[in-house]
């Protein structure tokens, strides 16, 4: 039994509310958190019945049982029991594996090396092996080559590279694959994404008002170009926390001070301009805390916190590092910076209650207590960039954690903790500690390189796994938490709209550059918004997903219906919603419209005049595959019932040709006509909306 594994989850969900680190919260002057306040006045090791924490779980007295009747976090007999057994054999505490040292561990012995390609695959299979589970076989080439090309770039293969791949018969074809993508420019713009998530990114200020900010997309590109270089992730760091105060800072370095600028920004007549400079800065020690750290800071800002080892003390000394900067633009380019005051300098204070204008006592910038301690400077007070160097310095037991598990997180569809934004207490545990503890060494061993750990994963058998259901894990293991198969996807909100531009050949690859407006339903400024959507013309309105708009007020329904983040907070980990309204989205979106209409014309123009020629090549390029006999079946009868709907419409058919309309030869307007209804069927179909 281990204190961390068994008998913490039980504590931190079912006691720490009341008996906890919050002093100011604590009843009955119980403090189970910490073993020395809990033994022996609460808990004697070794003998429950003695110990008076048991017998206020077992007593049927409803004024003395722990936890109250009152409380909806009762606890289980299986809990009841493992709390009992830990007591009689010791109750031995640990403390909380994520702000343990991180240890390089070795690679566990495993039975069945066959198909082991990297270390990753060892760590894996010895936790398969001990529940008797084989690992899956390899996904086919097609499954495999389109994942690892929507997962690196966002972008589905080309007919082109699908042909390619197949016909590349050396054993290094799929590394070679990845080698391309890992190059490819698109990288960045996958991967930036994923980034502007946490970094709360948007083109508004938000509130009432929500005046776009002409500039934002600034620190997009800046995101998009540090990840195309792989620049070392501690640098990543360091440039967007403390660019400003690197020596000899360039405009590039500062321009990564912008993470701090995304938040909302309330510039409303009648604000009060340091309540609102209070809930700003608030809000960049919470990201900057659940981003790098994977801990809820925010749960210390009012008092401290009921589950971590976070004091509102050391809320408020993290706070002291953001209360003297001040937001800057640069003058050339009008970048969005951040910059450090050096007159005026402000005091910090512990907010009594999370209130602005309750003043406590007075703090200075430190590190958090429960953490390896930051090396100070010899003159004066640290600095973020301090801040930013003890975050990456090789002894803080947090940060390469989190990041890999992030990237894990892309790669899989859940981290190997499957709470990314709590490492704490009351997070869940990793599923592969080890594994998680090599793969952060390995990262800071390798300079910190997003794009080598990245390869070591897409390389691996764990990844390269069918994604196939099976029946054996359903009981063992029905989350997939061992991962003995790969786990399938639906494609995020920006992915699918480029998978449907890149398909029809819409897609309009530009990299960086300023923010576009795709059309909008009529109906959706009537809300009273005054804010000005100019649709973009031209081939500017299909641009990547990553570049639309966002506005804070205004958030763009097609992606929002697929689960993209409001921009509101740091997201860490999208939701992965199912309702009705994703495929009226499919059908009816004026995107999606365009891309079915471009597609149908694209096979009328590609395929011979012959019916069966043009499904076989429609299907191939939704599919990337070719059709089974009995999909070529159901492909030709729908088609031939479309087909007769068109003639039996007339004229009135040929009003869905919508943007071929003028390119489309009158002998060829019923067939695309037809052929625009079965693309529609084809981009709702699961292999097409969903990443295997």
């Amino acid at each position: 039994m281990g204190f961390n594994k068994d008998i913490r989850p039980i504590l931190a969900t079912k006691c720490y509310a009341c008996h906890g680190p919050d002093e100011d919260k604590r009843e009955g002057g119980l403090r189970l958190d910490v073993r020395a306040e809990a033994v022996p006045e609460a808990i004697v090791p070794g003998d429950p019945e003695k110990s008076e924490v048991w017998a206020r779980i077992i007593t049927h007295d409803a004024d003395d049982v722990m936890p109250p009747p009152s409380s909806p976090k009762q606890l289980t007999e299986k809990e009841r029991t493992l709390l009992k057994t830990w007591i009689q054999q010791g109750a031995k505490y640990e403390e909380h594996w994520s702000f343990l040292p991180i240890q390089r561990t070795s690679p566990p012995p495993v039975q069945q090396v066959a198909g082991v390609r990297n270390t990753i695959d060892l760590f894996i299979r010895a936790e398969l092996e001990k529940h008797h589970l084989p690992i899956s076989p390899e996904a086919d080439a097609i499954t495999l080559l389109r994942r690892v090309s929507l997962d690196l770039t966002g972008l589905p293969p080309s007919p082109a590279e699908v042909k390619a791949f197949l016909s590349d018969k050396r054993p290094d074809a799929y590394e070679r694959t990845v080698e391309r993508l890992l190059d490819s420019p698109h990288f960045g713009e996958r991967w930036g994404r994923h980034w502007l998530d946490m970094a709360r990114y948007a083109d508004s200020n938000g509130f009432l008002g929500d005046a776009v900010r002409p500039n934002a997309w600034r620190y997009r590109d800046w995101v998009i170009n540090a990840i195309n270089r792989d620049l070392p992730f501690d640098e990543f760091t360091i440039e967007q926390l403390a660019g400003d105060l690197l020596p000899e800072a360039s405009v590039t370095q500062r321009a990564g001070t912008g993470f701090h600028r995304n938040a909302a920004l309330n510039t409303e007549a009648g604000v009060d301009k340091e309540e609102a400079r209070f809930q700003n800065l608030a809000d960049r020690v919470n990201t900057t805390g659940r981003v790098w750290m994977g801990l809820t800071l925010g749960c210390a800002q009012c008092h401290t916190h009921k589950y971590d080892p976070i004091t509102i003390r050391d809320y408020y000394s993290t706070y002291a590092f953001f209360n003297n900067t001040v937001d800057k633009d640069e003058s050339d380019t009008k970048t969005p910076t951040l910059a450090e005051t050096d007159k005026n300098r402000r005091e910090s204070y512990v907010h009594m209650a999370g209130d602005y204008a309750r003043r406590g006592p007075t703090v200075v910038p430190a590190s958090l207590s429960a953490l390896p301690k930051m090396k100070q400077p010899e003159v004066g007070e640290a600095t973020r960039l301090d801040f930013a160097q003890w975050l990456v310095s090789p002894q803080h037991p947090l940060t390469s954690r989190v990041a890999v598990n992030h990237i894990w997180s892309k790669l899989f569809g859940v981290g190997i903790v499957a709470t990314p934004d709590d490492f704490g207490v009351s997070g869940e545990s990793p599923s592969h500690p080890a594994l998680l503890d090599w793969l952060a060494t390995e990262f800071m061993r390798n300079g910190w390189s997003r794009k080598e750990l990245i390869r070591l994963i897409v390389t691996s058998a764990t990844y390269r796994q069918s994604s196939a259901h099976r029946e054996d894990l359903v009981e063992i293991d029905p989350l997939n938490r061992l991962l003995a198969r790969q786990n399938r996807l639906r494609l995020e909100a920006e992915v699918l709209r480029d998978a449907a531009l890149t398909t029809s050949g819409l897609l309009t690859r530009d990299i960086g550059g300023q923010s576009i407006r795709p059309p909008l339903p009529g109906d959706i400024f009537d809300v009273g918004r005054s804010v000005k959507w100019e649709v973009s013309k031209g081939q500017e309105r299909y641009r990547r997903g990553l570049y639309i708009l966002t506005m804070r007020s205004i958030l763009y329904p097609m992606l929002t219906t697929f689960d993209a983040p409001d921009a509101a907070d740091a997201c860490v980990r999208r939701e992965r919603s199912n309702t009705p309204l994703q495929a009226l989205t499919m059908m009816n979106d004026p995107v999606f419209v365009e891309a079915t209409q471009a597609l149908a014309h694209r096979v009328m123009r590609e395929s011979k005049r012959d019916t069966n020629a043009r499904l076989k090549h429609l299907f191939r390029l939704c599919m990337m595959r070719e059709p089974r006999a009995d999909e070529m079946e159901r492909l030709h009868a729908f088609h031939a019932e479309q087909a007769e709907r068109v003639r039996a419409s007339g004229k009135d058919a040929l009003s869905v040709l919508g943007i071929v309309k003028d390119s489309t030869p009158n002998a060829d307007a019923q067939d695309t006509a037809t052929l625009i209804a079965l693309v529609r069927v084809l981009m709702n179909l699961d292999e097409f909306i969903n990443r295997e």
